[in-house]
């Protein structure tokens, strides 16, 4: 059955998530026959705001949320910050398809600290009609801690995907925002490796007083640029893209302390390099599997965790 604009029920409560003015997205605006764009179960929303109790406890005070978006209760069982509340996304609709769209707004108050991740890794379903979208909202006021750490991005065949994220971060705040995406599902019968139709992805800083500091974009489209040739993936499967928003001082000796490389044998390449107006690092990992590539990112993290707050990260569960 297919809807009309004006029988399409909408909640007005939810911000719209709208990238149809993007270009690379043009090619892929019909609307899904099965259910319209947005519709209810398929437009997700997710509010976190952390601050600190009356007895200094970071806690997550603030939550909102729309199917197909869920939030669990925050949890402590960070072993070297016992303190740190620690929160996994999740999301009962399955795998993203044509026609979703999410916005996901996160606020860590003054002095406030938190560790958000997804309780698995984000499918991106093979998509006819139109693509899904993510916009996300991260703000730090001053002296806060956010670590986002989600587990990798999977793209199926003839996905189409575009997210953009914007942080506003306070001179004085420190965020660590990780992702990682896979090439595709790599052992799905013959392999399904970069056979998706197309990825984009924004990442931008600024400040509270809305100076913006620097833009990143990269839009992947395997149908006309190779993806294999030497300055894309090359030889690699898995890519991860990590920006360390903090203080120069803080910046300037993880750098030091933070070694490029690549290991030809273990098949795994580093790249670090600051970001423009004293902004912070970008931090780069290629790989062949998530296992290597999620180890390197999350010893990073500790290196800016003890830069930070004087405390590594745990080793991390077996069973992630």
């Amino acid at each position: 059955m297919e809807f009309k604009e004006s029988e399409k029920l909408k909640d007005t409560t939810i911000p719209e998530v709208d990238f149809s003015t993007a270009r690379e997205m043009q090619p892929y605006l019909k609307e899904p026959p099965q259910m319209y764009v947005g519709a209810p179960g398929k437009h997700g929303y997710l509010r976190l705001g952390f601050e600190l109790d009356r007895w200094g406890k970071s806690i997550l005070r603030d939550l909102d949320r729309r199917v197909p978006l869920i939030a669990q209760q925050e949890l402590y069982f960070d072993q070297e910050m016992p303190e740190m509340p620690c929160l996994y996304i999740l999301s009962s609709g399955g795998p993203n398809v044509d026609g979703d769209r999410y916005q996901q707004d996160i606020t860590v108050r003054k002095d406030a600290f938190a560790w958000v991740s997804t309780g698995a890794a984000t499918k991106l379903a093979e998509m006819r009609f139109n693509y899904s979208g993510m916009i996300q909202n991260i703000v730090l006021e001053e002296n806060a801690y956010l670590e986002f750490m989600p587990e990798p991005v999977i793209p199926c065949r003839h996905t189409r995907f575009i997210s953009d994220t914007r942080l506003n971060v306070h001179p004085t705040a420190t965020v660590f925002y990780s992702e990682i995406y896979m090439g595709g599902r790599k052992y799905y019968r013959d392999g399904e490796l970069f056979e998706f139709d197309i990825l984009s992805v924004c990442s931008h800083g600024e400040r509270p007083d809305g100076e913006q500091l620097f833009r990143e974009k990269f839009v992947i489209d395997p149908n006309v640029v190779p993806i294999r040739q030497l300055g894309v993936m090359g030889k690699f499967d898995v890519f991860a893209n990590v920006i360390v928003m903090t203080p120069k001082e803080h910046a300037d000796r993880i750098y030091a302390a933070t070694d490029a490389f690549i290991d030809r044998e273990k098949k795994i390449a580093v790249g670090i390099t600051h970001l423009p107006n004293d902004a912070g690092l970008l931090f780069k990992v290629l790989g062949m599997e998530p296992g290597p590539v999620k180890k390197l990112v999350r010893e990073f993290c500790s290196k800016v965790r003890m830069e930070v707050k004087g405390k590594p990260v745990p080793k991390e569960f077996p069973w992630r």
